[in-house]
């Protein structure tokens, strides 16, 4: 591993959390494959070794590491092959947590982000709505103010940890005539009345719950709204730069399991009295493969650094997004193809790869919305500027 981003710590890091990982969740995953439902404990077993609070503040019980602590984290869920599984991590840890921490005051961190870095509580983003798919100023869910309060009606969709998780961070437009300037942030417990959810059945990403939630008339405290508001929009755009980064490299590390699983497969797999890794035609594929996976890999490392430095990545990371993901669904689809029959068969670890994978260039902004965030900055000369 390159010392450029990763000292002898890290790596120590990396190898007890590949150890905590075989041991404490890899003989669990087909089960909550199978049902749908990752189980409580271990969220709690995240929280003890620590690994919830990677990114956060000491004073609400985090490590305040730096940010390849959570690349590490990123690379080694995706290496036990269950996108549903790392998906129902990473949402809780760096979508509905990231919004905690930086919009919520002390309070709200206090009765949030305390319990989530100790695995007690588990949170969900909540932006994307049944019409709004990307659009996310196009977005229908309002809070109305009313006395010390705030009523929500609405809906979301495609939200992860939707069903199972304790609070939910939520969008919804405070102002609508002012469009995406009038959008707003809050925070509610799951048990708030008026919330409902629907478990939504998906290709891929089994392990995960991923839900589609109504709001009807949910009355919160004032309290709870996080940041100021209006501000909601300028909160959103500036988190999907690690969004989309942490995209970007779990698609790079996805790729780069099922091309060392391949490789591992081809030096023992026969063919004509020889292992198939000796066919140049394989082999020259399996270099393409290795080389663009490499090239993404080593881009989100640089992007990762700069974010970690303070520096504004949208444009860095949209792109990390777009062309990792593109790259992650060509290099398992080939991967796939090296196992021959055997790459089609559940008990091999492709099929389930291939369908995870799928989800990267859709999720967190399609690879179209995405193309054009990336043209508006590069041929507008658009200036996305961050929350102030």
């Amino acid at each position: 591993m390159s010392s450029r981003y990763f000292t002898e710590e890290h790596e120590l890091f990396r190898q007890s959390l590949k150890d905590f990982l075989q041991k404490e969740v890899v003989p669990h995953l087909d089960k909550w494959e199978e049902t749908g439902h990752i189980e409580r404990f271990i969220w709690k077993q995240f929280g003890d070794m620590g690994f919830f609070g990677l990114a956060y503040p000491e004073a609400y019980g985090g490590m305040n590491l730096d940010l390849f602590y959570t690349v590490i984290l990123l690379e080694e869920l995706q290496k036990i092959n269950s996108g549903g599984f790392a998906a129902a991590i990473w949402a809780h840890a760096y979508l509905a947590m990231t919004h905690v921490n930086k919009e919520g005051d002390h309070a709200i961190k206090e009765q949030y982000l305390t319990p989530s870095i100790s695995g007690d509580k588990i949170g969900c983003l909540c932006i994307t709505e049944p019409f709004g798919g990307s659009d996310v100023a196009g977005m229908r869910s309002t809070a109305v103010k009313k006395g010390d309060s705030y009523v929500i009606n609405g809906s979301k969709t495609f939200i992860t940890n939707g069903v199972y998780s304790d609070y939910l961070v939520v969008a919804a437009k405070t102002n609508p005539e002012l469009g995406n300037k009038g959008i707003s942030i809050f925070i509610m417990d799951r048990d708030t009345p008026g919330i409902s959810a629907t478990k939504l059945d998906k290709l891929g990403w089994r392990a995960s719950d991923t839900g589609e939630i109504a709001f009807d008339n949910v009355t919160i405290p004032a309290s709870n709204l996080m940041g100021e508001e209006n501000k909601g929009f300028p909160y959103i755009m500036q988190h999907f730069a690690l969004e989309r980064l942490i995209m970007g490299i779990n698609a790079h590390a996805r790729a780069e399991f099922a091309l060392d699983y391949a490789k591992q497969y081809m030096s023992e797999r026969q063919a004509f009295g020889r292992s198939i890794d000796k066919f140049q035609a394989l082999r020259h594929s399996f270099a393409d493969c290795y080389a663009d996976m490499l090239m993404c890999k080593e881009f989100n490392y640089t992007v990762a650094q700069r974010l970690d430095k303070g520096e504004y990545v949208v444009k860095e990371a949209t792109i990390s997004k777009l062309r990792s993901t593109k790259m992650a669904d060509e290099v398992i689809y080939q991967c796939l193809q090296f196992l021959g029959g055997y790459g089609y068969m559940e008990e091999y670890p492709m099929a389930r790869l291939l369908r995870d994978s799928r989800l990267g260039p859709i999720g967190g902004g399609t690879s179209e919305i995405l193309r054009e965030i990336i043209a508006k900055m590069v041929i507008d000369n658009k200036d996305y500027k961050p929350a102030t």
